[in-house]
């Protein structure tokens, strides 16, 4: 605040005293102002809310999130060039976000031949690979963090019967399985997307929500997908999931298939579909399956296809698991152009003697863009 260049004032007659008096406090006029002005901070503008997703609009991605509680935490986005600045932002639990603009951060999973989750390598057993260019590693974690998920379940007509349940208590096992600091979005869809329950960590009350919904109309995934992750952009936690749950294909979605996989690319979710097959009209065919299965690809998740209520029980634990136990890598892109073109990744591990041949599955690239979704 600037003190005023003038001051006029009208008396009629004045004292002495008054008028020594009201000369100090014009005098003291701009040491009060600045005394008001609030301090400055070193993240004023760090953080940005997420923008709402639209038809046929390119999001990007930009400045990075991790943890500072001693708990790193990974998310794939785009870098950003000359920005380098690490900046403190408090937020909710005295937790406390730091942001790297320039760097690319990954959620990197790793199993071995037996499909069991491999922990406890070090930096030097990864390799990135930008464009085929391999890059200096300046950030690594295998820390285990709370994530914001977005639970996205069908609840079309096809979900009917006993569906749902079983659907229901398998997500239990996952929520029994995750990390208890983990916060959720709940979003119920049929011939439209619908968010049932909005930032919680009450995962009761999540459960008792899906108890009374009624299963009816069509099914509005892609919608879904898009409203799940633009709740989860504004969640808590910089590490981010959605949970997708269904029995069939899309047939009711303002989104197209096309749209959606290229705002997945644009973002640092995180997509684990589980296609619930049985009867009772369910439209989860060949194609149902390959779209779960590209969706999950492309964000860097995976998707899995129970044929059983014990082996969905099983799957969800295993996605709990395996959100836990990934590793967080990060890199400066070398010779970075803010050019908007896609940059493909490739994570390579090269494993301890003694152990055999390790999987890695990762988001497998980003758009090189300034402008932070």
């Amino acid at each position: 605040m600037r003190p005023p260049r003038h001051l006029y004032v009208s008396v009629a007659l004045v004292s002495r005293s008054a008028l020594v008096a009201l000369l100090a406090a014009v005098a003291l006029a701009p040491v009060i102002a600045q005394q008001k002005q609030p301090p400055a901070t070193a993240n004023q503008g760090a953080t940005a809310a997420a923008p709402s997703p639209t038809p046929n609009t390119a999001s990007t991605s930009g400045a990075t999130n991790s943890l500072t509680s001693g708990a790193p935490v990974a998310t794939p986005v785009a870098a950003a060039a000359n920005a380098s600045t690490v900046v403190g932002t408090p937020v909710a639990d005295g937790e406390q976000v730091i942001v790297n603009a320039d760097l690319v951060l990954l959620n990197v999973t790793l199993t071995d031949v037996y499909n069991r989750y491999v922990t406890g390598l070090n930096k030097d057993a990864f390799t990135v690979f930008d464009d085929k260019e391999p890059q200096q590693i300046t950030f690594f974690s295998d820390e285990d963090v709370p994530i914001s998920l977005g639970v996205i379940f069908d609840v079309s007509g096809s979900m009917s019967g006993d569906k749902i349940q079983k659907a229901r208590e398998a997500l239990r096992h996952f929520i029994d399985t995750s990390h208890n600091n983990d916060e959720y979005f709940l979003i119920g869809f049929n011939s439209r997307a619908q968010l049932l329950m909005d930032k919680t960590r009450d995962s009761d009350a999540m459960l008792d929500k899906l108890t009374f919904v009624q299963t009816k109309g069509q099914t509005a995934l892609y919608d879904a997908c898009y409203l799940g992750v633009e709740r989860v952009s504004h969640g808590v936690h910089p590490k981010r999931a959605l949970l997708v749950i269904s029995d069939g294909q899309d047939n009711n979605s303002r989104y197209t298939f096309s749209e959606l996989r290229k705002m997945l690319k644009e973002t640092d979710v995180l997509i684990y579909g589980i296609g619930i097959e049985g009867g009772g009209g369910s439209e989860l065919d060949v194609a149902g399956e390959a779209i779960l299965d590209e969706l999950a690809s492309v964000s860097g998740g995976k998707a899995f296809f129970p044929k059983s209520a014990a082996e969905m029980n099983e799957i969800f634990e295993r996605i709990a698991i395996e959100l836990r136990h990934q590793y967080s890598i990060g890199y400066k892109p070398s010779n970075f152009t803010n050019d908007g073109r896609w940059h493909r990744i490739k994570v390579k591990v090269t494993p301890p003697r003694g152990l055999p041949h390790l999987f890695v599955r990762s988001k497998d690239g980003y758009y090189a863009t300034l402008n932070p979704r």
